[in-house]
């Protein structure tokens, strides 16, 4: 049987422009959380973001993001996603170039 909870949820309380929303977002924790957080501040045009983990045993988090100039925290967070997604397969790439030169040397094989 599918999962039928939706990744994304915009949450009770949001201003009808989305201006500012609190978002629901769906078995993530702390790790996408904080790297969300820190993408959606290096916009200029977010006023504030922040987000929480509501209790240990619940899982998802909430982030909250409130924009200037009435523009739609909607599109900063889908935009937030998606540097987020770029950097991470940027990071990927150097990862794997990286290996491709430099051998790894086991911890149990040094002196």
């Amino acid at each position: 049987m599918a999962d039928s909870t939706p990744k994304i949820k915009i949450l009770k309380g949001a201003e009808p422009d989305l201006s500012a929303a609190t978002f629901q977002i769906h078995d993530e924790s702390h790790t996408l959380g904080n790297a969300l957080r820190w993408m959606l501040m290096k916009n200029p045009k977010v006023e504030f973001c922040g987000y929480s983990v509501p209790h240990p045993s619940e899982n998802h988090i909430n982030m909250r993001i409130q924009m200037y100039d009435n523009l739609s925290s909607l599109t900063a967070l889908l935009e937030a996603l998606s540097n987020l997604d770029d950097l991470c397969g940027t990071i990927e790439d150097a990862y794997k170039a990286s290996l491709a030169t430099d051998p790894i040397e086991r911890w149990d094989e040094q002196s």
